[in-house]
């Protein structure tokens, strides 16, 4: 009882700390060698460096090349003003009169093509502050449209995504990133759909209230002010680089990278002879456990060769930029990569087998009803998407596995429904990414939170549930 006791503790803590900003690279030892202790049962020096750092290690050897070439990618879009163009595009297409959905298509086109959300929330954040304002729309809601394109159906939905909350999964259910197609579809519509149908109430509703920009309406809040920012100052990169080359340029290096990830996941690599890989050189492993990683690290490399031969001429200007890219990637990795390793420790204490009999036991005849609590319940503690995915699937991945193999469920389902599931209670207020968003767009929790909880908590929990009930009845597609 004590040590479930301390586990509950350490996580209560942990969830705390997190929101008073406390790195998780101190909270994640210091909080699991304290169940360690309250357990009773492990050395506690042993279990840091045995178990804990051990476990480090394991994630960073498995996902870094993913968090790598993803910042770099990120990076030379920001760089080259690609990222910019993107967003100016989608708003043309769209027209500026759907100022929502305009930023909303923005975001979503580059987090599904693998740029990451700080780089996006950079990019994205002039062009939505310029269009807000010349629409007279409320600036609180610029977090909720970024959020509904970044936190929410390209982050965890969308087959075929890059960002690491659709690859964790692949390892632990032998899937690939294209798992469960149909059933990402059918989310990311949800999602889409109910989020714009919110933001767009919203806004008719502060239309309706006389509230404008930075708040209630005034008729000479704006007389004689000229509001229109030039298209090459609302994002990064250098307007010169975006001038004189086509726009779909742009959006080369993510058509690219998708369609790459697919050839190589479907077609190229399980055509390979990797009979080696039974041999304890490579890890007395599978080719199922890392088609994944590994189609997706080609497809990567594609993209990034691509983005260079279109963009970068100089070769100081890539040495910076590869170089910045490369750094940005390693907070990001080392903190998740402690959170895999805190999950990991608790797995290990004889505590941790009455959390897992309890989570386990929830509609014992269904895994994905159980698999999607228990996700969603440690992204909400951990306050990380990433994070409570890894915790869960470290601690439980085979035996939902295992699970939905006995009860006939395609581990493309599971994979599905665990990262629909990191993307809910992920995004409450302690929220890392959001606090961030936030500061950027520079309103409070008490301003913008509540749109942005919709439309990144609610209507994502709206699209697990429909997976979930669309995978029982119809199974995967």
């Amino acid at each position: 009882m004590i040590g479930l006791a301390g586990i509950l503790l350490s996580l209560v803590l942990l969830m705390y700390l997190a929101y008073r900003n406390v790195s998780v690279l101190v909270l994640a030892p210091v909080c699991a060698m304290l169940a360690v202790m309250l357990d009773g049962g492990l050395p506690i020096l042993a279990s840091y460096t045995q178990i804990f750092m051990a476990s480090v290690g394991q994630f960073i050897t498995q996902f870094f090349p993913l968090f790598l070439l993803g910042a770099i990618f990120g990076k030379l879009m920001e760089d080259s003003g690609a990222a910019a163009r993107i967003a100016e595009v989608m708003v043309r297409a769209v027209g500026r009169q759907r100022t929502i959905l305009a930023i909303v298509l923005s975001c979503a086109v580059l987090t599904y093509g693998g740029v990451s959300l700080f780089v996006v929330v950079f990019a994205v954040f002039p062009l939505s502050r310029t269009l807000f304002l010349q629409a007279d729309i409320p600036r609180r809601l610029i977090p909720a449209a970024i959020g509904l394109g970044s936190f929410t159906f390209t982050m965890t939905a969308m087959p075929g995504t890059v960002q690491i909350q659709n690859q964790i999964p692949m390892a632990f259910f032998r899937t690939n990133s294209f798992a469960a197609p149909g059933l990402g579809l059918i989310a990311s519509a949800i999602m889409l759909t109910l989020g714009m149908a919110w933001l767009n109430r919203q806004a008719a509703k502060a239309r309706r209230n006389g509230e404008g920009f930075e708040g209630p309406r005034r008729e000479s809040d704006r007389e004689g002010t000229d509001t229109t920012v030039p298209m090459s100052e609302a994002g990064g990169g250098e307007a010169t680089d975006r001038d004189w080359r086509p726009a779909w340029l742009a959006f080369l290096p993510i058509v690219c990278m998708v369609v790459m990830n697919f050839v190589f996941s479907r077609l190229v690599i399980p055509s390979w002879d990797t009979a080696f890989l039974a041999e304890e050189a490579f890890g007395r492993t599978e080719l199922a456990r890392v088609l994944g990683n590994w189609s997706t690290i080609l497809s990567m490399l594609c993209a990034l060769s691509l983005t260079i031969a279109i963009y970068f001429r100089g070769a100081d200007r890539l040495k910076t930029s590869l170089g910045e890219g490369a750094k940005s990637s390693l907070l990001p990795v080392f903190n998740t990569a402690c959170e895999y390793g805190y999950g990991n420790t608790i797995k290990s204490l004889a505590g941790f087998a009455t959390i897992q009999a309890f989570v386990t036991g929830i509609a014992p005849g269904n895994p994905l009803i159980s698999q999607a609590i228990a996700v969603n319940s440690l992204a909400g503690i951990t306050g990380s998407a990433s994070g409570g995915l890894s915790i869960a699937l470290t601690a439980l991945g085979e035996t939902y596995y295992q699970r939905g193999l006995e009860a006939g469920i395609d581990p493309q389902l599971l994979h599905r429904v665990a990262s629909l599931s990191c993307g809910g209670l992920d995004s409450l207020p302690h929220n890392g990414a959001l606090i961030t968003l936030l500061l950027i767009c520079g309103v409070t929790h008490r301003q913008a939170y509540k749109d942005v909880a919709v439309v990144s908590i609610l209507i994502p929990l709206a699209g697990t549930i429909a997976v979930i009930a669309l995978g029982t009845w119809f199974g995967s597609f």
